[in-house]
C-alpha cells in the first residue's frame, strides 16, 4: 500500500453570513420599543453619533434623515450596510437551513449582550456589557409579598415559616405543595424549629389575613374565593353604608353558600339543582354569581415582574377618502433623530490627529453609519410589507375580521421581490394601529378554508364568525357546536364540528352547557 501527498488548487465561491448581516436581521426583526433601546445603547457608547437638535445650531440646524450620513469613501470606510438585506435574501435562497440556524443561534446571543461589543473592528466594552446584562426589572411577586410580610406583627417563628411559604407560591399566588413537602425542602434553620402541621397552618392563615391582594396563599380555587368573600364580609360589618355595590352583604352571603356548599355543582353550571338543594331562587343564585364574577381566581398574576408589556404600534393605517384606499405610515418618529457628528468626521480625516485616534473614530463612524443605514433599510422594507398586506386585506379594513382572506407570506414576498424569510422577520412582533384597533401584523397571514362558492376564507375569519354567533345567541339556550356548524353552513362556510370545537377552545369560550344562563 502506498500513501502520497499532493497539493491541489480549487477555485470556488462561498457566501457566509458576516456579523453585520446577522445584526441586519436583528434590526429588521426588532419591534419599535426594542429598536429604541438599541439606538439608545449606541448613542451612549458611540461618541460619533449624536441626536439632531430641533432648534438647530451653528451648523445650520436639523437636517432630514438620510442627509446626516457621512460619505463612506471620504472616510475610507468599506461600505457594507447598503446591500445587507439584498445579500441576506441571496444567502437565504442558497442556504435556507444554514441561514435560519445561524440567525437563531445569534439572536439569543446578540439580544443578551450590548451590541457595541459585536461591532466589527472593535473590542467588547465590559462596562456596557455589564449594563446590558443587568436590565432594570420590576420586583417579583415573592419580593413584594416578602416586603409586606416583613412589616406584619407576628412572632419570629411564624415569620420564619411565612417566609418559606411565600417562596413556595406559584405564579397565581397558590400554595400547591403540602406542608410535609415544604418541610422536606426547607433549610436547616427551619428544620431546627421542627414545626408541626399546626405551626405551618398558623403561618399560612396569618399570611392569608395579612397579605394583599386578598386570596394570596390559597391552596385551591375554592379556598381562594372563600378568603376574598370573608374579607369583604368583614368590611361590610365595619361599614355603616351596606348598599355599596362592591360590598353587597346579601350577595356575599349567597356567594359564600355557593362556594362553601355547592362548589362542584356551581362550576358545572347546575343552577337548578343548587336552587332545589339550597332553597334559593334563580334570582338569588344569580345575585351570588354576580359577586363571584368580581373576585379573582389568580390573585398573584398581577404581581409578577414583567407581567405587563406595553405594545407600541410600528405603523398606523388610515383611510384616505380622496383616494378611496388605506394608507400606512410608520410611527418611528418616537425614535431619536440621529446623525454623524461632523466634528468627529473631520477629525477622522485630519492627519494632525494620531493614527490610533483616527482608527478609533473611523471604527465608530463606520458603526454609526451602518446603524443609520440599517434602520433606514428596516423602515423601507417594513413599510413596503405593510402596504402590500393592506392592499391584500382591504376587505378586513372595510368589513371587519370576518372578511380576512387566507394570505401566505410567499405571495407578499413574490410581489416585493424579497425572500419569504425577510417577510417573516419584518412582521415578527410588529403591531399596527388600524381603524379596527391595534392588530398584530402577523395575524393577517393565515391559512384558510373554502366556502361552498369556492371562495377562500381565513381561519381567523371563521373564528370571528364563531365569536359573533356566540355573542348573539340566546343565552338561555346557547348554541351547541353542531348548531354552529349548521349556522356557519348557512353563511357558506363548510366546517367540521371538531374544527368548531377546536376554534372555540382557542378563543377561550366554554361549551354550551357552561354558557347557559338561567332565568332571572
Amino acid at each position: 500500500m502506498r500513501f502520497d501527498t499532493s497539493q491541489q488548487m480549487k477555485l470556488g465561491q462561498q457566501m457566509k453570513l458576516s456579523p453585520r448581516m446577522i445584526q441586519s436581521m436583528e434590526i429588521l426583526q426588532m419591534p419599535l420599543a426594542e429598536l429604541h433601546e438599541r439606538l439608545e445603547q449606541e448613542l451612549e457608547s458611540n461618541p460619533t453619533m449624536e441626536i439632531v437638535e430641533v432648534d438647530g445650531g451653528g451648523d445650520g440646524g436639523a437636517v432630514d434623515r438620510g442627509e446626516q450620513s457621512v460619505s463612506d469613501g471620504a472616510l475610507d470606510i468599506e461600505p457594507e450596510s447598503a446591500d445587507d438585506f439584498a445579500r441576506l435574501d441571496e444567502y437565504t435562497n442558497a442556504n435556507p437551513e444554514a441561514a435560519e440556524n445561524m440567525f437563531s443561534a445569534s439572536k439569543d446571543r446578540v439580544r443578551g449582550e450590548d451590541y457595541s461589543g459585536l461591532r466589527s473592528g472593535g473590542d467588547p466594552d465590559s462596562k456596557f456589557e455589564a449594563m446590558a446584562q443587568a436590565p432594570a426589572r420590576g420586583a417579583s411577586m415573592s419580593e413584594q409579598l416578602g416586603d409586606q410580610w416583613s412589616l406584619c406583627d407576628v412572632d419570629d417563628r411564624v415569620k420564619a415559616l411565612g417566609e418559606v411559604l411565600i417562596e413556595e407560591l406559584d405564579d397565581d399566588g397558590y400554595l400547591r405543595s403540602s406542608f410535609a413537602e415544604i418541610a422536606d425542602r426547607a433549610g436547616e434553620q427551619i428544620k431546627q424549629l421542627d414545626p408541626s402541621e399546626a405551626d405551618w397552618e398558623m403561618a399560612l392563615q396569618s399570611m392569608q389575613l395579612s397579605l394583599e391582594p386578598i386570596g394570596i396563599g390559597a391552596r385551591d380555587a375554592r379556598e381562594c374565593l372563600l378568603i376574598q368573600i370573608d374579607a369583604r364580609l368583614d368590611r361590610v360589618e365595619s361599614l355603616d353604608n351596606r348598599d355599596d355595590a362592591e360590598l353587597d352583604g346579601e350577595g356575599l352571603l349567597i356567594a359564600r353558600r355557593l362556594v362553601g356548599e355547592f362548589f362542584e355543582d356551581m362550576m358545572k353550571n347546575r343552577l337548578p339543582k343548587i336552587a332545589g338543594k339550597a332553597g334559593l331562587t334563580l334570582d338569588e343564585i344569580n345575585l351570588g354569581l354576580g359577586v363571584l364574577k368580581r373576585l379573582s381566581l389568580s390573585p398573584g398574576r398581577g404581581m409578577s415582574a414583567g407581567e405587563q408589556t406595553a405594545v407600541y404600534p410600528d405603523a398606523v393605517v388610515e383611510y384616505d377618502e380622496d383616494a378611496d384606499r388605506y394608507i400606512a405610515y410608520l410611527t418611528d418618529g418616537r425614535l431619536p433623530d440621529v446623525r454623524i457628528n461632523r466634528a468627529y468626521a473631520k477629525m477622522a480625516m485630519d492627519d494632525g490627529v494620531s493614527k490610533n485616534d483616527r482608527d478609533f473614530l473611523k471604527t465608530n463612524l463606520s458603526n454609526a453609519q451602518w446603524l443609520i443605514d440599517a434602520i433606514g433599510q428596516r423602515r423601507h422594507t417594513l413599510l413596503r410589507v405593510i402596504n402590500a398586506v393592506v392592499d391584500e386585506q382591504r376587505d378586513y379594513f372595510d368589513y371587519g375580521p370576518e372578511a380576512l382572506k387566507p394570505l401566505p407570506m410567499q405571495p407578499i414576498a413574490d410581489r416585493l421581490g424579497i425572500h419569504v424569510a425577510t417577510v417573516s422577520r419584518a412582521v415578527s412582533e410588529k403591531y399596527i394601529m388600524t381603524p379596527r384597533g391595534v392588530v398584530a401584523l402577523r395575524s393577517f397571514f393565515s391559512g384558510g378554508l373554502s366556502t361552498e362558492s369556492g371562495e377562500d376564507v381565513s381561519a381567523n375569519a371563521v373564528r370571528a364568525a364563531i365569536e359573533e354567533l356566540i355573542e348573539n345567541e340566546n343565552k338561555a339556550k346557547p348554541m351547541s357546536d353542531e348548531a354552529m356548524v349548521k349556522a356557519l353552513k348557512e353563511r357558506g362556510i363548510e366546517i367540521a364540528r371538531r374544527t368548531v370545537a377546536k376554534y372555540r377552545d382557542q378563543l377561550g369560550i366554554p361549551t354550551a352547557r357552561m354558557r347557559k344562563q338561567f332565568g332571572k
